[in-house]
């Protein structure tokens, strides 16, 4: 599982907290929606996850691992696809692939099994021996994914993930979204498409101005709102900073 635990985080020249004693367990086999406003404290909450920002304080675990005194071990257990969809674009895909496989020490047999498997769902095996920056928006989006499940994570962190998709590829990563939580890893996501959040989310946590102000099940968070719909509950947590 993935805990955080009183975790903050204020930027230099800010006199506002991004990410304000944020407390929250992320449950094997689940799939996690993390949704808010612009600003709301998503992106840098992912950020401390994986590593790629500091903690400003509080205690992050992967698994058992804490991000701050293991960070290596934690971060074997992530797969990370990023919402500005930064690549390695002189690459082939095949290449960017190995890479990541690589780093993880994924054997070969099981890269190939992985990455066919993926490349087969995404539609992109004819593009795969193709140098990155010949692809287009979705594509890369696609090879971003594909790079993240290689040594398949207990923990994938999804920011944004549907932009850019068709609706083909849309289906497909829910599916696989799917499939990973139900084999007993944590799928942990943002969007702002709030029909997917209430297709296939287990639990959704709202936060705003870096507070997370509510957070389970999709049917207890409307009850809980006078029987809402999410996208009003979502509405009212933009316009007024609160649910």
């Amino acid at each position: 599982m993935v805990r955080f635990e009183n975790v903050s985080k204020q930027y230099p020249k800010s006199n506002s907290l991004a990410v304000d004693d944020l407390t929250l367990e992320l449950k094997p086999g689940e799939i996690f929606g993390f949704l808010g406003p612009n600003g709301a404290g998503k992106t840098t909450t992912i950020k401390m996850l994986t590593g790629i920002l500091p903690l400003g304080s509080g205690r992050i675990s992967v698994f058992g691992h804490d991000i701050l005194t293991d960070p290596l071990a934690a971060k074997r257990e992530i797969g990370y696809v990023t919402d500005s969809g930064v690549l390695y674009e002189k690459l082939t895909g095949r290449e960017f692939v190995d890479f990541m496989a690589d780093i993880y020490g994924v054997s070969a047999s099981d890269r190939k099994e992985r990455a066919d498997r993926l490349l087969d769902a995404f539609n992109l095996s004819g593009a795969f021996d193709s140098r990155i920056d010949t692809y287009s928006h979705g594509m890369k989006q696609k090879i971003a994914i594909i790079g993240a499940l290689v040594h398949d994570p207990k923990v994938l962190v999804l920011d944004e993930p549907m932009v850019g998709l068709d609706p083909q590829s849309s289906r497909e990563l829910k599916d696989i979204m799917r499939e990973h939580a139900d084999a007993g890893n944590v799928v942990f996501f943002s969007t702002h498409v709030l029909d997917t959040a209430e297709k296939i989310c287990d639990r959704v946590g709202i936060i705003s101005g870096g507070r997370l102000v509510m957070t389970g099940g999709l049917d207890e968070i409307k009850a809980a709102k006078g029987n809402k719909s999410l996208e009003d509950i979502f509405l009212s947590v933009a316009s007024a900073g609160e649910v």
